[in-house]
């Protein structure tokens, strides 16, 4: 259940642990070394339950605590993960830093709609992708509450539905493992000022944490402000053999992006493209959790859950008329109003009792999730001002209704056996499913109802063989299954694209998507203070969904289409050491993310399209757009003197095609690879008292994080509006320039 204390409890209900231990097998109890900090054991299912020990898990499995991210300080989570595990990168095509996109062996886990979803986002047991499009609003998860986050790669048919390329695990603190009292407050460049604030305390069988955050700042970037308010409490219950979690989350945020640029107004990145683009994110999320030890081989874990977001969005575009000739309104402003609710509940039983007088773990689980969806989409002539911001006097018109009304499950089992204190064999199944109801509620588009169903049986078989402690080789195969999501299958007519997240049309059906993927690994401790890893993988899609942007006047325009087949493949190498008062680490991760069908795709501004019909042929081994192919980050720390840390990271990225280039041939190339240097320092200077500063892109390097193809219609001198100007050119989001961050935390009563 997420708390060292649970653990405990457990231990002392009977004689499970005294067995395993005589045997050699589990130290203590199983279900006490989930968070235990000296033992390498990992959650492998939804529900945060019993751990699996590192050595039997066959994949390349990444965990980070709360203290890794306190010593590496960013505004949200996508920061974090690509600074601090391997494999991940971190985009942005909103300009904001809270609504960016996070690239994982090139599946995708993004809050933009249009961004083909592939990882699987769980908050104490909770699927945090919202139903819609199952996208992720990063915003909505505050990070001072996380006690921990690991990455379960892979199509593991555990975690469900539309877990293609791994699914990410976070779970938060309690009291009865963070007491005593934490807050930090900081700031510095673009306006950037933080306040940060947690308490936690145990009295008797009751326990309490409560996290808040209250964060503000201007951007970098012209009109790229951010407003984040968050609140998380929990309380929990506890005795001998039982243990009940109470959640809270809310958010109220308010986003605000600046689009991407084009090549030739990127002499000042500063600059919006049009403006204002807002996002504002509203959440309350319940989340009650149980577990009960039946007996010294059998517990019990569950969940009953609560989610609701409102989303509003609005966003300023070029009209689309005016490409073609004269036009009585230079601008379009769209506003989307998106309302979700998902209620669900969660059953997971584990048998420890031996097999065959062998270790088993034998893991039995269900979920049941309805979602229902209301969006409603309208737009407004408006017409430019001198800056490119948008102005109108005419009321919006409703363009789209639609409600929605998604049913989900999933039943899995899960066993792991250990034939011998070597060898250890995973055996998994699931049952996914899904119903899809879509409803037209403005009367006048009768042809987006309709009713979808998919379902798939997925396998996954693994075997791990650990010779001696800290040495595990592997090998895993697994299947999963993505169903098309409310907001694909309102998409997908490309006769007439979507400006997401504005305006849905009629659509011919899409197919789910079938992940299958092949990994074989490593974990080395090639000495006390020195441990290695490699992986090879490899995942086949069939029916693959992508988002085939127009890019027309609006950035966001495209379609849904199933593709045919793709791969993503790649290999990943870890090495940590330690020698004295420093510890390095070095991550590369390659990713090969390529079309493995032909296909034509409508990409009007991609500089070999066809003049007529504006159509590309993408042919097998053209690499998909946004995802880099070399990854490679390096981290360095010392301890400078008492009670201070010294900290340096090096992020280097490959190029990247941009989106609208699925072909590989636009004349403007791929998004060029950069590298950036950040440094970070903390000192305990008094007590319980720590002075902490970070500075990112210390060389202040220019790049670009995100690509598309689309059209400039700002020519001329003025940046006036021009439509006889008008010329395809390739858009980039430009990366942040150089900045720093100072600040000061205090804690007390917990452990250092």
């Amino acid at each position: 259940m997420g708390r060292r204390d649970l653990r405990i409890t457990i231990l002392v209900a009977g004689g499970l642990a005294a067995a395993h231990v005589a045997d050699g097998g589990y130290a203590a109890n199983p279900a006490a070394e989930l968070e235990a900090p000296a033992v390498d054991v990992v959650g492998t299912t939804p529900l945060p339950g019993v751990g699996t020990p590192l050595q039997a898990v066959p994949a390349n499995v990444q965990t980070a605590t709360d203290r890794a991210m306190e010593a590496q300080p960013s505004p949200g989570l996508p920061d974090f993960l690509e600074r601090g595990m391997g494999g991940f990168v971190s985009s942005s095509s909103q300009g904001n830093p809270f609504q960016n996109d996070v690239v994982f062996r090139g599946f995708s886990a993004s809050p933009l709609l249009g961004t083909p979803q592939g990882l699987s986002v769980y908050v104490d047991g909770v699927r945090v992708n919202e139903a819609f499009g199952d996208v992720v609003n990063w915003d909505l998860i505050p990070k001072n509450a996380i006690s921990s986050v690991t990455l379960i790669p892979g199509s593991n048919p555990v975690f469900g539905l539309n877990t293609l390329g791994g699914a990410l695990s976070v779970i938060t603190k309690s009291g009865s493992t963070y007491p005593g009292v934490a807050a930090q407050a900081y700031g510095g460049s673009f306006g950037r000022r933080a306040l940060e604030a947690e308490a936690g305390g145990q009295r008797g069988s009751t326990d309490f944490f409560l996290a808040g955050t209250a964060f503000r700042e201007s951007g970098w970037r012209e009109h790229s402000s951010s407003e984040i308010n968050q609140l998380f409490a929990k309380a929990g219950h506890e005795d001998a053999r039982n243990d009940l979690d109470f959640s809270v989350t809310l958010a109220d945020n308010k986003l605000t992006g600046t689009q991407a640029l084009p090549l030739s107004m990127l002499d000042n990145p500063r600059q919006p493209y049009t403006w204002p683009d807002e996002t504002e994110n509203r959440l309350v999320g319940l989340n009650l959790r149980a577990s009960r030890v039946i007996d010294d081989a059998n517990l019990l874990f569950a969940n009953l859950y609560y989610r609701e977001t409102k989303t509003r969005v609005f966003n300023s575009n070029v009209n689309d008329d005016c490409a073609s000739g004269p036009c009585a309104f230079t601008a379009v402003n769209n506003l989307a109003n998106i309302d979700q609710d998902r209620v669900g509940a969660s059953l997971q039983y584990t048998r420890l009792a031996r097999l065959a007088g062998r270790k088993n773990q034998l893991t039995i689980g269900g979920n049941l999730d309805s979602a229902r969806t209301s969006f409603s989409g309208e737009s407004q002539p408006a017409d430019f001002t001198a800056e490119r911001g948008t102005t109108s006097s005419e009321p919006f018109e409703l363009e789209t209704g639609v409600k929605a009304r998604q049913e989900l499950y999933s039943l899995y089992v899960q066993d792991i056996l250990s034939v011998s204190e070597a060898w250890h064999v995973t055996l998994a199944a699931s049952a996914n499913g899904a119903r899809v109801r879509i409803e037209d509620t403005t009367g006048t588009q009768p042809a987006l109802n309709g009713e979808h169903s998919f379902s798939r049986i997925n396998p996954a078989a693994g075997v791990a063989y650990s010779p001696r402690p800290g040495d595990t080789w592997y090998a895993n195969y697994s299947e999963g299954m993505r169903a098309p999501t409310p907001m694909e299958l309102t998409c997908a007519d490309p006769a007439a694209p979507c400006q997401l997240p504005n305006v849905f049309l009629a659509d011919p059906p899409l197919k789910k998507v079938v992940s299958r993927t092949l990994e074989l690994g490593l974990r080395r401790a090639l000495s006390a203070n020195l441990r290695a890893s490699a992986a090879l993988f490899r995942t086949e899609l069939g029916d693959d969904i992508q988002f085939i942007s127009t890019s027309g006047t609006a950035l966001n325009a495209g379609f849904f289409q199933n593709v045919g087949d793709t791969r993503r493949q790649g290999v990943e190498l870890a090495l940590e050491a330690s020698a004295g008062p420093v510890r390095f680490a070095a991550r590369y991760a390659r990713v090969d993310a390529t079309f493995q069908s032909s296909f034509t795709a409508f990409s009007p501004n991609n500089s070999s399209a066809d003049a007529t019909s504006g159509d590309i042929l993408i042919e097998s081994g053209d690499r998909i757009p946004g995802i880099p192919r070399d990854t490679v980050k390096l981290r360095m720390e010392m301890d400078a003197f008492e009670r201070a840390t010294l900290g340096a990271s090096l992020l280097a990225f490959s190029s990247q095609f941009a989106r609208g280039d699925e072909n590989n041939q636009d004349r403007n190339g791929p998004v060029p690879g950069y590298a950036v240097l950040n440094l970070d320092g903390r000192w305990r200077f008094a007590g319980d008292w720590e002075l902490f500063a970070t500075i990112t892109n210390v060389l202040e390097r220019r790049y670009e994080t995100f690509g598309v193809l689309g059209a400039n219609f700002f020519t001329g001198p003025g940046n006036s509006f021009d439509a006889a100007g008008v010329q395809p050119e390739q858009f980039r989001t430009p990366g942040q320039p150089r900045a720093a961050w100072v600040g000061l935390r205090y804690e007390a009563g917990r452990k250092k």
